[in-house]
């Protein structure tokens, strides 16, 4: 079938602003029937399929429609941050990687919260490790406000505790210096405030199994101590390693160079995380983050759970944080709606020079599987406490980017630290940098795409996005323009990681609110009908009216129409319409 008469206008490395888009009155392709097409070594290679229609259509913007847009402005769901952006940079200057902010008491106020959003704050996240249900209804219905008075778009994001049983306390509000040679106790008896020298282990039997010599590490290394005695349950443990303690740290045993492992046969959701998902469900959050996630059953369990009590479609994530979750990777990955990669937990876990490669891997196994992933945890942890970050703080979170991670997610730089709004500010300014060198490096060209579909719509679907994205690279399109009720096709393109942005418009709240941590994705509230050319039209019109296309700039259009019964097969197609 051939299609394509130019292979090096297809597929060829295009430099400049739009050099091969004069596109009026020249056809590169028709309608086809298609079980998928792509481009390879310069051809665009398709099968044959039955009942269900692919075209492959390259049209021109003939003139301004001459239609009363007043009735649609009020309707047009535009992010303000987005729009100041695409403003003030252009296509191709837009963020790509997404934000997320732990809210804490560093940054809950109304004020606070709007200039996080400012800031290019995608995702609120709530601990529920810390603070009281009331506080976080305060926080929710804020963001909320903000997001109907200040035109935001920020989702909200819950975090549960999980059956933490590897977790201390001192007691104090702040960290708590651990000076070398001092001689600490470690116990399970509850105590009210903070004792001096005195930890608090939150799990009675936390000490079984753990000998004389064997080493206590905290948050990974923030502080290290030996084991010199064993009194009943408690232990009397000496600094080794000074640092900090911070409230409600993470710890571990070590023998002999290996983690020592212990299998509590604790449930993954604890009697307080199901009733913290209750309160999420009943303020409507957009996320559930699942902490201490081992295997995919859990997670099935609550998507199931969630799907009977609740209306609204919210998205489960699972934290990647022990050794056994890195054993069922890709079961966890397949069953979730998105992954957060914890990198603190997980390196009480695991060796800290295997961080590296055990994110990397995490981030690859999350693309090909077309779920997004974010990187957490001590990205920027000096802007805690210090106004500029340490080079090699920038140089990780700059690693997490090049690596196409989806989203870059701050904790206690954010929830307690002194400057939250600059850490984000640097998180911003260093993953727009190095979206920059991706493309002038055309790192693009490397991504390989695992088929994930099974079906033939959903074949044809992966197909059309992954030439989409070839093709919006290789014409060097302003963006691309996609219209979907779920946002499968949204992730489809957002996993190829195109160079133009995608703007996904969706009549669905709850899938814009879940577009908001897909790599490159622009989620819009608009309202659609079932006449997809009607809709390109009217959302082409719509930007249009507010200045942020122009004359000349060109846009790819990957259409997927739900079957009715008036139009019983899917028309799925790819379009590219300059503006005239």
């Amino acid at each position: 079938m051939a299609v394509v008469r130019d292979p090096s206008l297809m597929c060829g490395r295009i430099t400049g602003k739009n050099p091969c888009l004069d596109l009026k009155n020249r056809v590169f392709g028709a309608p086809v029937f298609a079980g998928g097409f792509r481009c390879s070594g310069g051809k665009l290679k398709g099968k044959i399929g039955i009942g269900v229609r692919a075209a492959l259509q390259v049209g021109v913007e003939e003139s301004e429609r001459l239609r009363d847009l007043k009735g649609l402005r009020g309707v047009f769901g535009f992010d303000v941050v987005s729009e100041g952006e695409l403003r003030e940079k252009g296509f191709l200057g837009m963020r790509k990687t997404k934000l997320v902010c732990t809210i804490g008491p560093a940054c809950c106020s109304l004020e606070d919260l709007e200039k996080l959003a400012l800031g290019g704050m995608n995702v609120a996240r709530l601990n529920m490790c810390h603070n009281g249900r009331e506080w976080h209804r305060d926080v929710i219905r804020k963001i909320k406000s903000l997001n109907e008075t200040k035109g935001f778009c920020v989702s909200v994001m819950i975090d549960t505790e999980g059956s933490q049983i590897h977790v201390v306390d001192h007691g104090a509000p702040s960290s708590v210096k651990a000076e070398d040679g001092s001689v600490w106790l470690f116990t399970a008896q509850k105590f009210e405030g903070s004792r001096p020298l005195t930890v608090q282990a939150n799990y009675e039997g936390f000490s079984e199994g753990i000998e004389v010599g064997d080493e206590l590490v905290i948050d990974g290394g923030m502080a290290g101590f030996e084991v010199t005695e064993k009194i009943g349950s408690d232990l009397r443990c000496k600094c080794t390693d000074p640092g900090l303690l911070l409230p409600r740290a993470k710890f571990s045993f070590w023998r002999d160079g290996k983690l020592v492992g212990r299998n509590y046969e604790l449930p993954t959701l604890s009697t307080k995380d199901w009733a913290d998902i209750e309160f999420g469900i009943s303020e409507g959050v957009d996320f559930i983050a699942v902490s201490f996630v081992n295997d995919s059953g859990c997670v099935w369990h609550l998507k199931n759970y969630l799907s009977t009590k609740s209306s609204k479609s919210m998205r489960v994530l699972a934290k990647i944080e022990s050794l056994e979750s890195l054993h069922k990777l890709e079961e966890i990955v397949e069953a979730s709606d998105g992954i957060m990669v914890a990198r603190g937990d997980l390196g009480v876990e695991i060796p800290l020079e295997k961080i590296p490669i055990m994110q990397e891997e995490i981030v690859n196994v999350c693309r090909q599987l077309n779920k997004p992933v974010i990187v957490a945890s001590q990205l920027l942890e000096s802007m805690i406490e210090y106004p500029t970050p340490t080079r090699a703080e920038v140089a990780d979170v700059s690693e997490a980017v090049r690596q196409y991670a989806d989203a870059l997610m701050l904790s206690g730089e954010s929830a307690i630290g002194l400057y939250g709004q600059k850490a984000l500010s640097v998180l911003r300014m260093t993953s727009s940098r190095m979206e920059t060198w991706g493309r002038e490096e055309n790192q693009q060209c490397l991504l390989l795409q695992h088929q994930i579909g099974v079906s033939l719509p959903d074949r044809i679907a992966e197909q059309i996005c992954n030439c989409a994205a070839e093709m919006a690279n290789k014409l060097g399109v302003d963006a691309i323009f996609v219209y979907t009720k779920h946002g499968h096709m949204a992730s489809l393109l957002s996993r190829n990681r195109p160079n133009p942005p995608i703007f996904a418009f969706t009549n669905n709240d709850d899938t814009r609110k879940a577009l908001n941590l897909q790599w490159g994705v622009i989620p819009l509230l608009v309202d659609l009908s079932e006449d997809m050319e009607a809709n390109i039209s009217k959302t082409i019109d719509l930007i249009k009216s507010r200045a942020m296309l122009k004359q000349g700039d060109a846009v790819l259009v990957v259409s997927d129409a739900v079957p009715t019964r008036s139009t019983p097969m899917a028309f799925q197609s790819i379009q590219v319409k300059t503006i005239a």
